[in-house]
């Protein structure tokens, strides 16, 4: 064994252990519930962290998640498992770097979330839960000449799904499935048809007594951006043009076209998907399953660029992305950046009598603590044999710190000039984030033979305690968190490198 792989065993079994002591403690605690608890996730696509109002947007009205934020707690530091929508869903559902399970980038060809791959609702229905998936989900196709594992095969009992986005478009979408039949076309938009699926299911388990976990991944705020005119017209007024202009965009540059006019079919989606995240919570409140319900709602993976940063240079267009006005907040970068505005996302969860309503942690969390945190709340003792990333992050629930051990990283498999703003790869230890980027890629080179020996070669470092926008590289100043870090990530990428499936006929988007 060399010395990398066991310097990073030791880091999964110090994890493993910490995690099992703080689940213990936990159960421990006066009044805990011996039933075990509902799980209920709602994950938007490319909601950025700045888009919701509880997150200081000055525009967009939000008063359903607003409200739900102060009945449970918000995190300020809470991230995606990726930068755009598989490789963050992946990361969601197994608690490992999607990476690992050969997430390079989206969906498709080979990319597939692979059969031997353990889910948190294959476990969780294993230890007896009803369990639920409605909305997008992307990690597959649904055409079963393919023989590529559908939400069915990765531990839902009931689902109803598109296998991407709503491309054909959000109102009446026509690519819906439901346990492995097609369905004609609904009646109604995206949000609202998987919400009331959800609702339904809920109502018509067979037995009720029985605990369930169920996940909700909207079509909503990605494009195409159709919301109903009642919610657009709400952002059709010059005040909210004067507003926009305070908005940051992660530091990229709006096109040099006006698009002021589209301003309102962003804004009255994010609108659109409130009402409908209102809906569901009012679903769990008359079916009475609110009181023992751990709910989290958050996104998967920062919001869209405005434009095409490579339309300066005559690359390409995309008008559709004209209508895209997400923001990361105060972060640089958007969707595909390693950089903060890429990952960091909103993030809120409600568990009453748990959770203290109205709480605000600065801990960070990532989309691969899901898994471990939902298994010790099931009281289920993972055997993996396979590289768990995540955490548990019951401690912040009591006000505590998460014991981390192995250190979470995110990608962009970026290779070329077109990309060179973005390094392919940024690790986290407490507020420091690393930033780093692999040789370059030869022309003559395939892209998966590059990425199985690709190399760090160039770092740069931030103090998100003190530059939280990331303008100050401190790799200069800070020689001795340098050293420390850098092989650290190393290790983390050649061991992340090695147990990636290789992809012989996949190929960088």
């Amino acid at each position: 064994m060399n010395e990398s792989r066991r310097q990073f065993l030791k880091l999964v079994f110090s994890s493993s252990l910490v995690s099992a002591l703080s689940y213990t403690m936990f159960c421990n605690k006066p009044g805990k519930k011996k039933k075990h608890p509902n799980f209920i996730i709602f994950l938007s696509d490319d909601l950025g962290f700045g888009d919701l109002a509880c997150y200081g947007n000055p525009i967009v009205k939000t008063p359903h998640i607003d409200a739900f934020a102060n009945q449970g707690i918000r995190f300020t530091d809470c991230h995606s498992a990726g930068t755009v929508c598989s490789p963050s869903r992946a990361g969601l559902l197994t608690g490992r770097n999607p990476y690992r399970s050969g997430f390079y980038y989206i969906a498709g060809g080979e990319s597939y979330l692979r059969r031997e791959e353990k889910t948190i609702a294959t476990i969780l229905r294993d230890k007896g839960y009803d369990t639920c998936f409605v909305g997008k989900w992307h990690l597959s196709r649904f055409d079963r000449s393919n023989n590529q594992p559908n939400p069915g095969d990765h531990g839902f009992d009931h689902w109803f799904a598109t296998a991407a986005n709503a491309f054909d478009g959000p109102h009446n979408p026509t690519k819906f499935y439901r346990n492995g039949k097609k369905v004609p076309e609904t009646d109604g938009w995206y949000c609202d048809v998987i919400v009331k699926e959800a609702i339904d299911w809920m109502k018509n388990r067979t037995n009720q007594e029985k605990p369930f976990f169920l996940l909700v991944c909207s079509h909503e705020p990605h494009t195409p951006l159709v919301p109903p005119e009642k919610y657009a017209e709400m952002y059709d007024n010059p005040n909210v043009d004067d507003l926009e202009k305070t908005i940051h965009y992660g530091g990229v540059e709006r096109p040099n076209k006006k698009i002021i006019q589209n301003k309102k079919y962003y804004y009255g989606t994010v609108t659109q998907l409130d009402a409908a995240f209102g809906d569901l919570m009012r679903g769990i409140d008359e079916l009475k399953l609110t009181k023992n319900s751990l709910v989290f709602f958050t996104s998967d993976n920062g919001p869209e660029t405005p434009v095409n940063l490579q339309e300066s240079r005559g690359e390409w267009d995309d008008p559709i992305r004209d209508r895209c006005f997400g923001t990361p907040g105060q972060y640089r970068g958007m969707k595909r950046f390693t950089y903060e505005g890429g990952h960091r996302i909103p993030g809120i969860m409600r568990w009453p009598g748990i959770i203290k309503p109205g709480s605000i942690s600065d801990e960070f969390i990532n989309g691969t603590d899901i898994f471990p945190t939902l298994s010790e709340l099931a009281n289920i003792h993972v055997h993996a044999d396979k590289t768990i990333d995540g955490a548990s992050i019951i401690p912040v629930f009591s006000n505590g710190k998460i014991k981390r051990n192995i250190p979470q990283c995110w990608f962009f498999p970026a290779h070329s000039d077109a990309y060179d703003y973005i390094p392919q790869m940024a690790m986290r230890i407490d507020q420091y984030s690393l930033l780093g980027w692999f040789n370059q890629k030869k022309s003559s080179e395939r892209f998966m033979d590059w990425l199985k020996k690709a190399q760090l070669i160039k770092f740069e470092l931030y103090d998100l305690n003190s530059d939280i926008q990331q303008q100050k590289d401190i790799s200069a100043d800070k020689p001795e968190i340098m050293q420390s870090m850098i092989p650290k990530m190393k290790v983390l990428w050649e061991n992340i490198q090695s147990e990636g499936p290789y992809l012989l006929n996949w190929k960088a988007k």
